[in-house]
């Protein structure tokens, strides 16, 4: 099935909607959620600056899943049907908080820090409003330029843990390029 077009006043919408979901689900979670152990922190310090690192906060959830936006079915009944299930995702940052349905690994930490990066440098009204245009342009998750630069990201770390490199200046590169 083809991905139903939006007009601009629609995606400003759905673009508000889901900068509304990040920041009730962050007020959520941020009560909970921890600093990164030592360990974790060593394991990232080479790639993000220490103020990110600082912020950045995980919970992990025991019997209770992150739930899929309300606003899911107002976008159900205008055609969509690929929308990303939050209930089934590895993890999901929520602008400096990473909600996790499991235990954290390097890999997924990192992934999920290149997201916290992303919103230090865009702020929750931009990074939404990237998120939606580039889930319709992408045509679904997978084409999202933010993912598929935090997906890139994390290969070139778990290709090479010990190569150091800066996210923040790979992220600022891609909003230089207007790659998002």
């Amino acid at each position: 099935m083809a991905m139903p077009q939006l007009t601009p006043e629609q995606i400003q919408q759905v673009s508000g909607l889901v900068a509304q979901y990040i920041t009730t689900q962050w007020e959520r979670f941020s009560r909970q959620a921890v600093a990164l152990a030592a360990a974790q922190r060593t394991a990232m310090a080479d790639f993000f600056l220490p103020h990110v690192l600082d912020a950045a906060r995980l919970l992990v959830l025991h019997r209770i899943r992150v739930e899929n936006p309300s606003f899911y079915t107002m976008l159900a009944g205008m055609g969509f049907s690929n929308l990303p299930d939050f209930s089934h995702m590895a993890a999901i940052t929520f602008r400096d908080v990473v909600v996790s349905h499991g235990p954290f690994t390097d890999g997924l930490l990192f992934h999920e820090l290149v997201h916290v990066e992303q919103y230090r440098q865009l702020g929750i009204p931009r990074f939404s409003e990237l998120y939606v245009r580039g889930f319709l342009s992408g045509g679904g998750y997978d084409g999202i330029p933010l993912e598929v630069n935090a997906y890139a990201l994390g290969r070139q770390f778990e290709g090479n843990p010990r190569q150091q490199f800066s996210v923040a200046d790979e992220v600022a590169r891609c909003v230089r390029e207007e790659r998002f």
